[in-house]
């Protein structure tokens, strides 16, 4: 199955995507990467008002095969995290984009936007 990479978002290195929303930013981890975890069993996410430094660790997501650090992309709060994946985690392997986001980060620096990858380089990173 060919993976999704969308236009209209930001990527990192390390598979995680970014939605821009203002001054807010969704973040969530690509299809790619949902590929390679397989079966995702649990999520464990970020306290809200925690504040990250871009590449510190955001959250932790249990698969059937791997424990994986995914990182921020990005300096912010957090501002809001997805309550569903309490309880059903597999929503990040169904819809890595949509309803299977992370968390959400108020921008700190709109320059750090700037160093992350387009559609484009994203794809030829993988």
């Amino acid at each position: 199955m060919a993976n999704e990479i969308r236009n209209d978002l930001k990527y990192t290195d390390t598979h995680e995507w970014l939605k821009v929303k203002g001054n807010t930013a969704l973040v969530g981890i690509t299809d790619h990467a949902q590929s390679e975890l397989t079966d995702i069993v649990f999520a464990e996410l970020p306290e809200i008002g925690k504040e990250l430094k871009k590449g510190d660790e955001l959250c932790v997501v249990e698969s059937v095969k791997s424990v994986s650090e995914i990182y921020a992309p990005i300096s912010g709060k957090v501002v809001g995290v997805n309550g569903k994946l309490e309880d059903t985690p597999e929503i990040i392997n169904d819809s890595p984009y949509d309803d299977g986001w992370l968390v959400e980060l108020e921008i700190k620096d709109k320059d750090e936007l700037d160093d992350l990858l387009d559609a484009d380089s994203y794809k030829e990173k993988i």
